[in-house]
């Protein structure tokens, strides 16, 4: 056991531990990992659950190990943004000799900044319509009965990206489909971004971000409909640090325009939200949500209520690396509705998964999805009602997106 424990990837260990008390996302981290072992000026960038995995399965389960580990670095999460500048930061021994995780509380080698009490840094809150979003996605993804689906992405030499999606609805027979184009000036921050449909709508969106101030972002994004005349408008700002995440936008119409804003603040995995829309025309407001959860490395706990009639939550869990669970709640006030669901995501290996998911009106949903290769992604589902199983009303759908 001592000889393997010695070859281990220290960097692993702790960006599972980062990972599983919740210190920073499991997605578009880079770790900095100044050890010995390793070349100080390199930048590793890695998904935590794959590092955890190539450890487990390496070394074993992580309990039977850690409690030997004698030679411990404590190495500190950081986001990709200063990776990219060459930030490095301070590499703790843990010299308790029973391999004890030890708390960042020193300071960055480079930017010198403190780090808060007991973490090694503390990850920017999502923004208000992402809270709950791993238990959304649970719900939502992997999932397309009713719908024959095609996706092309393509990029071309000089950056532009392309995208392609072709939808026929099977119920109604009404095919539809877009095209949507991006492009970037990383030079000056600028990202654009155009959209047209079969409905003959067309959009174009110009962002800018990170420019004027660190973590604020502003956009424009505009649409006409040349069939109509129709045209419309909106002035999108926010801002996200440490703790806070508020966005405010501003809606043109012809009737007059409406500001939309919502903020959210985090602390410890706590998070708190509030949401609301005012239209200045009436000079009434027309939305009203607040919303409050906590979010640890693989339990999340979402609550919100909208207007004060409507009230929902939700609960996400990540059992063990390959399934994750999520139950969600909603109802109405003065109505005896209420809605309940569960759903669940198995990786059955690294290229493919099943999705599943069932709500209180017997109404199953199960998703397969499959890696062909690289760039190629199939995707089966069905929809079955259990109240009408000779009845029919069973729903199927396919999708196949193609990417290069």
């Amino acid at each position: 056991m001592a000889s393997a424990v010695d070859s281990l990837c220290c960097r692993e260990v702790d960006a599972y531990w980062a990972l599983v008390e919740g210190l920073v996302p499991a997605t578009d981290i880079t770790c900095l990992p100044l050890h010995p072992g390793f070349d100080a000026c390199c930048l590793n960038p890695f998904s935590l659950q794959v590092a955890y995995l190539n450890f487990r399965q390496e070394h074993g389960p992580l309990q039977a190990i850690r409690p030997h580990v004698v030679k411990l670095c404590k190495i500190r999460p950081i986001n990709k943004d200063m990776a990219e500048k060459g930030v490095g930061c301070e590499v703790q021994q843990d010299k308790t000799g029973k391999g004890e995780k030890a708390d960042n509380k020193g300071h960055c080698v480079t930017c010198q900044h403190h780090a808060p009490k007991g973490h090694g840094t503390m990850a920017v809150p999502p923004s208000y319509s992402d809270l709950g979003k791993s238990a959304k996605d649970i719900f939502n993804k992997g999932f397309g009965y009713g719908i024959l689906k095609l996706d092309v992405k393509t990029k071309s030499q000089s950056g532009v990206e392309f995208a392609t999606s072709g939808s026929n609805n099977t119920d109604t027979g009404k095919s539809g489909g877009h095209l949507e184009t991006k492009y970037k000036l990383n030079e000056l921050g600028l990202n654009f971004n155009q959209k047209w449909n079969t409905d003959n709508t067309l959009t174009t969106e110009i962002t800018m971000e990170d420019q004027l101030a660190k973590g604020l972002k502003l956009g424009l994004d505009a649409s006409f409909v040349p069939n109509t005349g129709k045209k419309s408008a909106k002035l999108k700002s926010g801002y996200k640090c440490d703790f806070v995440n508020v966005g405010c936008d501003l809606d043109f119409d012809m009737s007059g325009p409406t500001l939309h804003g919502a903020a959210v603040l985090g602390y410890e995995g706590w998070l708190a939200g509030y949401q609301l829309a005012f239209d200045t025309a009436k000079s009434k407001l027309t939305q009203n949500n607040f919303a409050l959860g906590y979010k640890a490395g693989d339990f999340q706990l979402h609550t919100n209520v909208n207007d004060g009639t409507e009230f929902g939550g939700s609960i996400y869990q990540k059992v063990n690396s390959n399934l994750e669970t999520a139950v969600h709640l909603a109802w109405t006030a003065g109505s005896n509705n209420t809605s309940f669901g569960i759903g669940a995501k198995y990786q059955l290996d690294k290229d493919a998964s099943l999705s599943t998911k069932v709500n209180n009106a017997c109404l199953v949903g199960v998703g397969y999805t499959q890696t062909l290769r690289p760039g190629v992604k199939l995707t089966l589902s069905g929809l079955i009602d259990g109240k009408n199983m000779n009845g029919g009303g069973h729903k199927v759908g396919l999708g196949f997106e193609l990417e290069a």
